[in-house]
């Protein structure tokens, strides 16, 4: 989060789009770090959860956010998902769950880090909706700036007050594994999402992170520091998310 924060800074210098900051109300100031601190929890649940449980399993479970942002958007915000992009999303749960399944039972440690999971998964939610709100008005490089550097400040805290909890001292592969997860899934991934966000409902554009069990897993297979190969049901349980998210993005807004 650091890194993203310094990276979307370098952005709002290059723009020169600072001066926005200053016209930002109060409301949408306290949305916005309503927003960050979302996010955050999101971050500190989910990243617990794969301590826990697999990865594909708990990639499957925090991917359970489209039901969530479908029912916070028809509640919050007045927009309702068409049918077809229900079934899309059920769909897409459904292969979702395919792919967790078999850790139920696991234990309790393994239960626990899927709870934490689906925890990230109704954190996220938030995160989005607000997002759809805020993002109506406001420019994407300026709202991603201060959600993520909300976010960076409440995490970076929390690392502060955890006893063992080291922010220095890592080796040069880990600081570059550190710096393309901002440049990837965040200047890339949230960031893509958030710009999204201005022109379709925010059930529409998140759908399409149901796309991280299968991709999470391929990683996850294919890195020799993890090695998770993945059975038969993930590999159906993928297809079936693919073929929601198809039929979710085919519904329109």
């Amino acid at each position: 989060m650091l890194f993203s924060v310094a990276l979307i800074a370098l952005v709002l210098t290059l723009r020169r789009e600072w001066g926005q900051l200053a016209r930002l109300g109060r409301g949408e100031w306290t949305l916005a770090v309503a927003s960050g601190l979302l996010l955050a929890l999101h971050f500190w649940s989910w990243i617990a959860s794969l301590g826990m449980t697999t990865v594909a399993s708990s990639v499957a479970l925090v991917a359970t956010q489209p039901v969530f942002v479908a029912l916070f958007s028809a509640l919050f915000l007045g927009e309702n998902a068409a049918r077809r992009q229900w079934i899309g999303i059920a769909v897409a749960i459904g292969g979702a769950v395919v792919i967790g399944w078999g850790d139920f039972g696991g234990g309790a440690n393994v239960l626990l880090g899927d709870v934490l999971a689906l925890a990230g998964a109704v954190f996220a939610s938030g995160y989005y909706v607000i997002g759809r709100r805020l993002r109506r008005d406001l420019g994407l490089w300026v709202y991603s700036g201060v959600v993520y550097g909300v976010s960076a400040l409440a995490l970076t805290l929390a690392s502060l007050l955890s006893p063992g909890v080291a922010l220095t001292g890592f080796a040069s592969s880990e600081w570059l594994v550190f710096l393309a997860l901002a440049a990837g899934p965040m200047m890339i991934g949230h960031t893509g999402i958030n710009y999204a966000l201005r022109y379709v409902p925010a059930y529409v554009a998140n759908l399409t992170v149901l796309g991280e069990p299968v991709v999470a897993t391929a990683i996850a297979w294919l890195l020799p520091a993890i090695g998770e190969v993945p059975s038969p049901q993930v590999v159906a349980g993928g297809l079936l998310v693919l073929a929601g998210i198809g039929l979710g993005r085919k519904g329109g807004s």
